[in-house]
């Protein structure tokens, strides 16, 4: 396994996989990220007829198996579809959208719930304070800074880990839009489980390292804001 590990870098087959891994987890968790938070804040704000049922289609959604929402997606962008035209089946772009409408259902759920605890009490000092709305937004934001970086890491490691939802859209096409979990499937359906097992190691080191960056960063953030 470890001589599998270090023959990787002269292998262009695993090299685009994993281009393609990051590519597409790193652009559907910032997008996911976004609306998920707006979302989760939103629906905690404000009160409206038919919030219990928004939420608990958003918990339905939080839980619905990948592979329907690939095939829902599949359906849309396939070239008889209403998005036929973008021509967007089998292309990073497709996975993207695939993998958005996963883990934002998720982020938003997550943030709704710290955002029940958390934000009435925020949004209590902020008034007493003089804030205006836009400046308790920010505050509420800054305050749940944690509970979010939370969210957008499990967004991330649901993104990075699919298969099902990715293998139906992206068609696990060689240099074009296979990943590492796709080849990882791969591998195992060829019986090769010695390259699938050490990809699999390689994955989750790369996950760690990136987990650890992250974390690095955040607490230089917090020892300048200190300072």
């Amino acid at each position: 396994m470890v001589e599998w590990l270090k023959s990787v870098i002269s292998d262009p087959g695993i090299i685009s996989a994993i281009k393609v891994t990051f590519t597409m987890a790193v652009c559907s968790t910032a997008i996911s990220s976004v609306l998920g938070i707006v979302l989760g804040l939103l629906l905690e704000r404000f009160q409206f007829p038919g919030k219990k049922i928004v939420i608990r289609i958003n918990r339905t959604l939080m839980g619905v198996p990948p592979v329907v929402v690939g095939l829902v997606v599949y359906l849309l962008i396939m070239r008889r579809g209403p998005l036929g035209p973008l021509s967007l089946l089998f292309t990073i772009k497709g996975m993207v959208i695939a993998q958005t409408l996963i883990i934002t259902p998720i982020i938003c759920g997550m943030i709704y719930s710290y955002a029940r605890k958390a934000a009435p009490s925020i949004r209590v000092f902020a008034v007493t304070m003089g804030a205006d709305r836009w400046q308790t937004a920010k505050l509420t934001v800054r305050e749940m800074k944690k509970e979010i970086y939370f969210c957008m890491v499990t967004g991330f490691g649901r993104s990075i880990s699919e298969v099902g939802a990715v293998m139906l859209v992206g068609g696990n096409i060689k240099g074009r839009t296979r990943t590492m979990t796709t080849t990882i499937s791969l591998l195992k359906s060829q019986g090769i489980f010695t390259e699938g097992v050490a990809l699999g190691v390689l994955l989750l080191v790369m996950a760690f390292l990136l987990q650890w960056i992250c974390d690095i960063l955040q607490k230089e953030e917090a020892e300048d804001e200190n300072y």
